[in-house]
């Protein structure tokens, strides 16, 4: 009884719709003889009215169905639904038509051809007609829920494909109780018309005045990714006029058609940010870590989680996910295990625990590695280096030196631009991670391709300057800067992370490859539309103060050192350093050991070392 029950669940719109569909064509064709002889058949063609249909309706039925009008959805008859029922019932007729020619009429099977050619008019009228009909009712039906429940009057912005998708969505989900009553948009030629019976009216500015109908609840934003300029515009209007603001998912989520009401988000900074919509070689990525055990360290990160993520969306065949935190761990293996990526293992490990790695790479035998785990805040380093050296630096060498030892085939090393010319602990001793990589790249002891990928900062990761901001204007202010000139580049992380896997699948072993992260971005000048995103007024409500650069902070950062050169790859976004191994660097890293007792040691006596390996460091010195 339950499977039965599922089954008319499962398929009763498509019987319902095979007894609509087939009692209009049949209507249709009736009407197509009456017409045909003047509304009175000689008798001698009255038998054919049967006989004919009871093969003519399945083709125009099957039609139909080749013209997906089996699936779509009768309350929302579109001029895309129009243009699939007129192939269906110009195929059908022709199908008819070609039968008529070819058969011969002595079993009475065959209608007349002007039967035919009225039966098409009539079909795709009758048919058409029936589908706006019981959309017209739909929207009756639909007002008159709106009047009697509390839904939130929205505005979206923009009426192009996303607009009109999610427009599309609200109508038929009653459950985020939204109701869209009004399109603005900027192209002239829409103005004064309607989508989806919602009226379109001219720009977003007209909200501010108000002369409009209704009372708006909400803005949504359905415009390009490109359009920043026009998104920032559009939140300073709902922001002055204290309406909600929304924006639709990312370009990628709209060229794959997956605009959902559920992914609605807040405006978020990257959104105010002018940048380039970064075109990957997905088929190259795929190819590279389809079927492969991943091993990520600091998956629990906010790069190593996004570089799980991605992985599993690339169709690794298993993701090992190392972290120190449990807690972490946790956390990216729960989210991909719901979503149902990838087989996941979730390992708590440091990876200074040599003996405790080694036996993750024999027991799962990784291809290759990702290794994001790191210190990164450059004040805490600044006053602890002996932990940055062992994390950054003796960390990252002893899992070079695994993936050797157990048949790695790529090892990629996240690095930062903070390795260039550095000026902070941090990245002093990832410079020093980087030419340990080159100096084994260049030994060609193994078969492994090593390489590094460095980047600047990205956005809305744990502790960077994002979250520390949005935290202060919650609080009330003041926003605290630097200096008012220190200028930081920025990306996205899926961006950044999306690069390092291109770089990845690109490398010939033994490069250090460098992001194109776009224009450096004023810090006082983010500071700024975090504010006005977050509906403050500056120097009204809030404040910004500055500060002073700290330990170890540039107030531009760069990205190459005077010893290298830059070179194009195969990705526009993707830039490869030149330069020669610091040999005699590498020889004192390989013996290490002078590092290993380094939690005994002064700060100042790490700086003068890693001054003496690096000289291009700067080390801040009190």
């Amino acid at each position: 009884m339950k499977e039965l029950k599922n089954f008319y669940i499962k398929y009763k719109k498509l019987f319902f719709l095979l007894l609509l569909y087939s009692f209009g064509s049949f209507c249709c064709y009736f009407i197509s003889w009456q017409f045909r002889f003047d509304f009175n058949p000689p008798s001698s063609y009255r038998n054919d009215l049967f006989y004919s249909s009871i093969w003519i309706i399945p083709i125009k039925l099957t039609m139909l169905f080749l013209a997906n009008q089996f699936s779509g959805l009768l309350a929302y008859f579109s001029i895309r639904d129009l243009i699939k029922l007129f192939f269906a019932t110009t195929s059908s007729s022709l199908v008819v038509m070609l039968a008529s020619f070819l058969l011969i009429n002595d079993l009475n099977y065959i209608p007349p051809r002007g039967v035919v050619l009225i039966d098409y008019i009539l079909s795709f009228m009758g048919l058409s007609g029936l589908r706006l009909m019981i959309r017209l009712y739909r929207e009756q039906l639909r007002d008159k829920e709106y009047k009697g429940s509390k839904f939130l009057n929205v505005a979206i912005v923009g009426a192009g494909y996303a607009g009109s998708n999610i427009a599309k969505e609200m109508l038929m989900t009653k459950k985020y109780e939204l109701k869209p009553v009004v399109f603005f948009d900027d192209d002239p030629s829409k103005i004064n018309s309607q989508l989806h019976g919602i009226p379109i009216l001219g720009e977003p500015d007209l909200i501010l005045t108000g002369d409009f109908e209704y009372k708006l609840d909400k803005i949504i934003i359905a415009l390009p990714s490109s359009a920043v300029k026009r998104t920032r515009e559009i939140v300073q209007i709902a922001n002055r006029s204290n309406i909600e603001c929304e924006i639709i998912p990312s370009i990628r989520d709209i060229a794959s058609g997956k605009i959902q009401i559920s992914k609605l988000r807040k405006i978020q900074i990257q959104d105010l940010l002018q940048r380039d919509v970064i075109d990957l070689n997905t088929e190259k990525i795929i190819s590279h870590v389809k079927n492969q055990t991943v091993l990520v360290t600091g998956a629990g990160g906010s790069i190593g989680s996004e570089l799980s993520r991605q992985l599993a969306n690339f169709g690794a065949m298993s993701v090992i996910l190392v972290d120190r935190s449990e807690g972490a761990v946790f956390n990216i293996q729960k989210e991909l295990q719901s979503d149902g990526l990838v087989n996941t293992v979730p390992i708590v490990a440091d990876i200074l625990d040599e003996l405790r790695m080694d036996f993750i790479f024999k027991s799962f035998r990784p291809k290759i590695v990702f290794h994001a785990a790191a210190h990164k805040h450059v004040y805490l380093m600044e006053n602890q280096p002996s932990e940055a050296i062992k994390n950054n630096t003796i960390g990252t060498k002893k899992l070079i030196d695994l993936s050797i030892k157990n048949n790695v085939s790529h090892f990629l090393l996240i690095s930062t631009d903070k390795a260039i010319n550095p000026t902070s602990v941090m990245g002093a001793t990832k410079r020093l991670a980087e030419i340990y990589l080159k100096s084994v790249a260049a030994s060609n002891v193994s078969r492994i391709k090593l390489m590094a990928v460095r980047f600047g900062n990205v956005l809305g990761s744990s502790g960077s300057v994002i979250p520390i901001f949005e935290e202060q204007i919650s609080n009330g202010g003041p926003v605290t800067v630097t200096h008012p000139d220190v200028t930081r580049y920025f990306m996205t992380i899926p961006e950044a992370v999306g690069l390092v896997l291109q770089a990845g699948a690109q490398s010939n072993g033994g490069e250090i490859f460098v992001l194109d992260m776009g224009e450096p971005v004023k810090i006082v000048d983010l500071a700024k539309q975090l504010i006005e995103l977050h509906g403050y007024n500056l120097g009204k409500n809030i404040e910004i103060k500055f500060i002073g650069l700290k330990p170890g902070e540039k107030l531009f950062e760069e990205l190459s050192h005077r010893a290298e050169n830059l070179a194009p790859t195969d990705h526009p976004k993707i830039l490869r350093l030149i330069s020669d191994v610091d040999k005699s660097a590498a020889l004192v890293l390989k013996k290490y050991n002078y590092f290993e007792n380094s939690h005994n040691m002064e700060p100042l006596q790490i700086k003068v070392k890693l001054n003496e390996l690096i000289p291009e460091y700067k080390p801040y010195i009190e």
